[in-house]
């Protein structure tokens, strides 16, 4: 059976599991679906087959290069847009010889592939370096979307109003692509949270026994199960919580 793997029937497959997996956590002023033709695209953060597929890779630990055949997120969006649209890269977000504001930003952040007990860390708050990344992409988008790529939920409440849409990725593996199918509408939103996405690092370990009755600021960012359409955004109980 080896020579079917990774045959164009295989990577199909894996391209739809991409697409009904990725969680639309918020979609305010309309963010998503992204406009085809929009006039340019700023794409910040992880560009690496290696980063999508965390430790699911013939090494151990995982690897951060941009090894695996497949497609990065970027690569599908490139693939995607129509012929005048412009996606500008730039991994840190600077965009120094970028001037004035693109109509969308895209930062994809995420976790250092890991595997085991290797990966275990009591503060699960985006890196710093992703923090900056959003940080600096913000002013120059009038729109930005945040994809995040990792085998949990993260901390993301103090820059969960910075962005105008959130989408949980998970591990999209070499079918980066799956991910711009469902960023410019191609395909709707239709997965479900199978975590609580904790609002702190304070609230862990949370999980659907131990938080289906807290509420207000004790509550969980998001429970389990939670996932918007591509109708929108819906609130949730965080605000004025410190």
């Amino acid at each position: 059976l080896a020579v079917t793997v990774g045959s164009d029937e295989h990577r199909a497959l894996a391209r739809q599991a991409v697409r009904e997996s990725l969680v639309l956590l918020k979609n305010d002023n309309n963010a998503l679906p992204i406009d085809k033709n929009v006039s340019t695209i700023l794409v910040a953060g992880i560009n690496s087959t290696g980063f999508q597929a965390g430790g699911w890779t013939l090494d151990w630990q995982g690897e951060q290069r941009n090894a695996l055949a497949g497609t990065t997120i970027l690569e599908g969006i490139q693939e995607l847009v129509g012929p005048n649209t412009h996606v500008i890269y730039d991994s840190l977000g600077q965009f120094t010889s970028f001037g004035g504001k693109a109509p969308v930003g895209i930062a994809i952040v995420g976790e250092i592939p890991y595997a085991e007990g290797l990966g275990d860390r009591a503060d699960l708050t985006l890196y710093k370096g992703d923090q900056t990344i959003i940080n600096a992409l913000h002013p120059k988008v009038d729109k930005l979307i945040v994809v995040i790529l990792s085998g949990r939920p993260l901390v993301i409440t103090d820059q969960y109003q910075t962005a105008d849409a959130w989408v949980a990725a998970w591990l999209p593996g070499s079918e980066g692509a799956g991910v711009a199918d469902v960023l410019f509408g191609d395909y709707p939103f239709v997965g479900k949270l199978p975590y609580t996405w904790p609002r702190s690092n304070d609230q862990l370990p949370l999980n659907i026994n131990n938080s289906a009755n807290l509420t207000g600021c004790a509550a969980p960012l998001f429970p389990f199960g939670y996932g918007l359409g591509n109708a929108g955004s819906q609130p949730i109980e965080w605000l004025n919580c410190q």
